[in-house]
């Protein structure tokens, strides 16, 4: 490589590195970089923050005071600990059993992580809400598109046996892909005071993923823990795991969301 090279590939490191991107989007941005640009991604990362360190720290402005102390209000104001539901989804015999058509083969490797993290949910008084995808009878114009799957009634629309639901669970049925499309879930987690939703089951670049986008808009934080999620492929996962780490709630029903839950809290709190 020439100096000038050398000197381009620099600039364009630094550039990337100042460009003030949230780190979702940068984290987003860095497995598609050769190795090598990774590395010294990393160490220009490293070197800026030893060289602002090293200066004399300086005042913000005003404005700038006044959003950071906004932000930490808006936080402290949210409360220490954030008021979570498992949402499991879709993990049902049509998608669990082998050789059905629209089996999700990867679903049963999840099935052991899941229970044991639902058991624990519900020790610690943590809701679990079951989203399950049902149909009425095999004349549902979805079949014109998919396979006919989860009808109403039929064993391959229970939920697999390991992950049979408790009777203090809640059972919330969807038609399509998201479960807030045409559904009582978000009526559901409003009566629980939940602001985050913890997103289980199959299949993660479909039902999680449409799930999630709508959550997101609706102002819930979204987690999607790696051992309890399943794709249908590898890749999609990754991709999906990958989008929905560069996602955050929309901030003005964030913050209304928020407020709901405050003002359920300290109804109980009065009660």
């Amino acid at each position: 490589m020439s100096h000038d090279e050398h000197e381009e590939g620099a600039a364009d490191l630094l550039g990337f590195v100042l460009a003030r991107r949230p780190e979702r989007v940068t984290d987003l941005a860095v497995p598609t970089l050769p190795p090598g640009a990774r590395a010294a991604l990393g160490a220009t990362t490293d070197a800026i923050a030893a060289l602002a360190l090293a200066e004399p720290p300086l005042a913000p402005s005003a404005g700038l005071r006044a959003r950071i102390l906004e932000t930490i209000a808006q936080r402290s104001s949210a409360g220490a600990a954030p008021r979570r539901a498992i949402l499991v989804c879709d993990m049902l015999n049509d998608h669990l059993e082998p050789g059905m058509p629209l089996e999700v083969p990867r679903a049963r490797d999840i099935v052991p992580a899941l229970a044991a993290r639902l058991d624990d949910a519900r020790a610690r008084g943590v809701p679990v809400v079951y989203v399950l995808d049902r149909h009425a009878d095999t004349s549902d114009p979805e079949f014109d598109a998919w396979p006919v799957h989860n009808v109403e009634g039929t064993h391959g629309a229970e939920v697999w046996p390991a992950l049979a639901p408790k009777p203090s669970d809640r059972q919330v049925t969807k038609p399509s892909f998201s479960a807030f499309f045409a559904t009582d879930l978000e009526k559901v987690l409003d009566e629980l005071a939940i602001d985050t939703v913890v997103l289980t089951g199959c299949a993660t670049e479909v039902q999680l993923m449409a799930t999630a986008t709508d959550a997101l808009q609706k102002g819930f934080a979204v987690e999607v823990p790696r051992d309890s999620q399943a794709g249908a492929s590898e890749v999609g996962e990754q991709v999906a795991m990958a989008t929905l780490a560069a996602l955050a709630p929309y901030q003005p029903a964030r913050n209304a969301r928020l407020a709901r839950v405050r003002a359920a809290a300290e109804l109980r709190a009065h009660a």
